[in-house]
């Protein structure tokens, strides 16, 4: 089935930027372009690459579309593409592209509030916080579907992956440190994931402008 069609910019627009950055020894993309913590940011960076970067408002959306590692690229593009497709049927483009450029502001917006306790002073980057966004998403619209996880390999319904990937996400932000992985910015992005559904379905304060009924 072909994918369509903003889902297919995104991986493409994934896809090219890492390569750019693969070109880019200086790391100037990740520079300016990584979100990077309020105050102390690039703290964790070598003075060779330009001195210490710091926060601008704009990397609270670029830094999803840059990638650490092709791992890291090809996870993010895979759920991405697992997910994502049926998503943008479901909902259409418009709708869908905002819902996954909301949730990655979202993510880094958690991300650097957990940052701003933790005093972690590297960048973080990739799309994880939209995909987790996209995981919810799913489990909402299609909670009944049959899924296999990568981890654990078992099938199961989307509703009970979501709140698996949810525990487990609190369990690793809440009792591990390190490791590279922005826990908090994945349930930051589930988070406004949900808020925009209910958003959207006028279960909210303040009203959309025209209530979605699914």
């Amino acid at each position: 089935m072909q994918v369509p069609p903003m889902t297919r910019g995104l991986l493409i627009v994934c896809g090219l930027i890492f390569l750019l950055q693969s070109m880019d020894p200086q790391a100037w993309l990740t520079i300016h372009f990584a979100l990077w913590p309020l105050g102390n940011g690039g703290s964790g960076l070598p003075p060779q690459l330009g001195g210490w970067p710091q926060f601008q408002i704009w990397q609270l959306l670029s830094y999803g579309f840059l990638h650490g590692s092709v791992q890291h690229l090809l996870f993010n593009c895979l759920a991405l593409w697992m997910f994502g497709s049926d998503l943008e049927r479901f909902w259409g483009p418009g709708p869908y592209l905002r819902f996954v450029l909301v949730s990655i502001v979202g993510a880094g917006v958690a991300q650097l509030i957990v940052a701003s306790f933790s005093g972690e002073p590297y960048p973080t980057v990739g799309i994880s916080g939209g995909v987790y966004g996209i995981l919810l998403g799913f489990g909402m619209m299609f909670p009944n579907r049959i899924i296999m996880p990568l981890f654990p390999p078992i099938p199961m319904k989307a509703k009970f992956a979501v709140m698996l990937f949810a525990g487990i996400e609190v369990y690793l932000g809440v009792f591990t440190r390190g490791g590279g992985v922005a826990h908090f910015a994945h349930l930051g992005g589930l988070a406004t994931g949900f808020v925009m559904i209910q958003y959207w379905r006028g279960l909210l304060p303040w009203k959309p402008k025209r209530v979605l009924r699914y």
